[in-house]
């Protein structure tokens, strides 16, 4: 199955309540990050065309560039703690037996969730600092301090799935890197 397919058909195998913040989290992201990626393709390509027919570019074209990579960027660290694939330094961890990479996850999990809610916490008071200085983005006329409103929102997603992964870790037998990724290595055998 594809990312895409497993995203589409994502359903959270978390318990009651949890589960169901689980799910909506991920659709939220991928709404999100579909949107936006698309946006910033339409408007590229929009961009290059009207620069090369009509010799100007799109004067709000590379702050809206910049929106959509900052909305991109916070979203997909979300993204790829649900489905595991953050970097990771794992020589000791794997060297564990299962109850040692267990343990070690659920800390890992929880420590990089306080660090995601520390992070969101600060991003707040950044947030509000911008809000008090007034600056507006020169073309869109937009207040800068709403273009940072996804930083604050992807920490919180993001430290949301590393609780949500601790706990999967504490309630199930398998060793989970994510709520819905377990712990292991693909056999990548090819048939000559």
């Amino acid at each position: 199955m594809t990312d895409e397919e497993t995203e589409k058909n994502y359903r959270s195998s978390l318990p009651g309540f949890l589960g169901v913040i689980d799910t909506a989290i991920s659709k939220l992201e991928a709404v999100i990050l579909a949107m936006g990626v698309l946006l910033m393709a339409l408007n590229t390509v929009t961009n290059v065309i009207a620069r090369f027919v009509f010799g100007n570019s799109i004067m709000f074209s590379g702050e809206l560039n910049r929106i959509l990579i900052i909305m991109i960027t916070f979203a997909g660290i979300g993204y790829a703690a649900r489905h595991g694939r953050h970097i990771r330094m794992s020589a000791i961890y794997d060297a564990l037996p299962t109850g040692g990479r267990k343990v070690l996850m659920i800390v890992i999990a929880l420590f990089t969730s306080m660090v995601m809610f520390f992070l969101l916490y600060y991003s707040v008071f950044y947030i509000i600092e911008l809000y008090s200085r007034g600056r507006v983005l020169p073309s869109l006329g937009l207040p800068i301090w709403i273009i940072y409103l996804w930083v604050p929102l992807g920490f919180l997603i993001t430290g949301i799935q590393y609780l949500l992964t601790a706990i999967k870790n504490m309630t199930s037998r398998d060793v989970y890197l994510s709520t819905g990724v377990v712990d292991g290595y693909k056999d990548t055998e090819t048939e000559v």
